[in-house]
């Protein structure tokens, strides 16, 4: 019984190892070698395809568009020396890598060139989030190149290749840093140039890392045999140089941790503090990495008196934001104005800033409504009404065009019930001739 039960768990495990087998449908390894020593030079035809490339990356990440970026990744030939210089070390074939690093040398200076010619040239300069994306790269950036790289040697020793080689050029992005990085020399910002150049060369590092990987554990056959001593000394360097790029993105992901727990906990105060109790949040605005770290706020209609300010200030320690300045903004008519001074102060994308600016002062003079009259005829139907105030106030802040929206805000001793509500709100919007209004409650005790 045990016999049987044991010839039964290895028949598993023999289909188990035979299911994730990387030798079957491996192609011969001489195939394979000459296929990626075709691949690696950069002359003629090669180059040119990398400049028009590189041309067309630039121009997406210039008019923020992600489809474009990603068309120039799939005609970039840029994985073909890294793949390159990863076997070369694998089979320490050293002529083999410095003729993959010659040509990784020449892409690299020639797509620096071409991005920087074409940003200089350009005369939209505006810093868009795509660009701004591979200016700081992190932990995930690791994994990212690493495990894509590990797809594309994978598939480049198959009989059948498959598609996996387009999507491992998209997900290891090797054109967006160098285009940023030239957009960075191109305007003088050396801080976009230094991320851009950490994120290349962390992709390039991890995917020869990963080929390196691959190749050894596929047992290619080496084309020289070298001593035990310096094969550890060629091991202890790729050790080293994987290190040395691991560190300052180990600390760039955790220092984007932080700030999404950073977020989170802000997010989630606001929610406790003031949403879960009715008060309506018009305008948000966190800093992490200022110092203190900051939260601005402003609300609908709500007012503060300093005893409520200090207890709200004393509840952050409950959120673990004990080092935080927070700052309520109670007064909304001077928040807009502030939005608009900064608007004029801006003298970046004029035409669509005026238009702005005239909306934003064709509201606020529009946010003008008779309250007391309006109290005189609402008292009428509703006698039990202390005060009303109606006013104009934004919604759906975060979208490109905000919706305005009359809110009344009505005080009594108790709210009115659904029926008088839904009337209160059907004669202001006959009053003030709008289809939509908000209509909230607020205790006179």
């Amino acid at each position: 019984m045990k016999i049987a039960t044991f010839e039964t768990n290895l028949n598993l495990m023999n289909k188990l190892l035979n299911f994730i087998d990387l030798t079957i449908g491996e192609d011969k390894k001489e195939t394979v070698l000459e296929n990626v020593k075709s691949n690696i030079s950069f002359r003629g035809a090669n180059l040119w395809i990398l400049a028009c490339a590189i041309v067309v990356a630039s121009i997406g990440l210039n008019v923020n568009s992600t489809a474009v970026i990603i068309g120039a990744m799939l005609i970039s030939p840029l994985m073909g020396p890294i793949i390159g210089a990863g076997f070369a070390l694998g089979i320490f074939d050293f002529g083999l890598l410095k003729k993959s690093l010659k040509n990784l040398l020449i892409a690299t200076v020639v797509s620096l060139l071409v991005s920087t010619l074409y940003f200089y040239l350009s005369p939209f300069k505006e810093t868009q989030s795509e660009l701004l994306a591979r200016t700081s790269p992190n932990i995930y950036d690791i994994l990212i190149a690493f495990f894509g790289g590990l797809v594309g040697v994978i598939a480049i020793t198959r009989k059948e290749k498959g598609n996996p080689i387009p999507g491992v050029a998209i997900a290891t992005a090797l054109m967006p840093p160098l285009c940023t990085a030239g957009y960075g020399l191109a305007i003088g910002n050396y801080r976009f140039f230094a991320g851009a150049i950490y994120l290349y060369t962390i992709n390039c590092v991890f995917i020869c890392v990963a080929t390196f990987l691959i190749v050894k554990f596929l047992n290619y056959p080496r084309l020289i045999q070298v001593e035990k001593a310096r094969e550890k000394k060629i091991t202890y360097v790729i050790t080293a140089l994987t290190i040395v790029l691991l560190l300052p993105s180990v600390y760039f992901g955790y220092t984007l941790f932080e700030e999404k727990k950073f977020e989170q906990k802000v997010n989630t105060f606001l929610q406790k503090e003031f949403t879960d109790k009715g008060y309506m949040i018009i305008y948000k605005k966190a800093r992490y990495k200022s110092n203190p770290s900051s939260l601005e706020i402003a609300l609908l209609s709500k007012r503060f008196t300093p005893q409520e300010r200090a207890a709200i200030t004393q509840s952050l320690k409950l959120y673990d934001l004990k080092n935080i300045r927070l700052k309520i903004r109670q007064d909304t008519t001077n928040l807009k104005r502030d939005i608009l001074n900064q608007i004029k102060n801006d003298k970046s994308n004029v035409d669509e800033k005026d238009a702005i600016i005239a909306t934003l002062k064709k509201e606020i003079q529009e946010n003008k409504f008779d309250n007391k009259s309006l109290l005189k005829e609402a008292r009428i139907l509703f006698p039990n009404l202390k005060d009303i105030s109606i006013s104009n106030h934004p919604f759906d802040v975060d979208q490109n065009k905000s919706n305005i929206v009359p809110v009344v805000i009505y005080s009594s001793e108790r709210a009115l019930n659904k029926a008088d509500a839904q009337k209160l709100e059907l004669w202001v919007k006959t009053r003030i001739k709008k289809n939509k209004v908000e209509v909230f409650w607020k205790s006179s005790n």
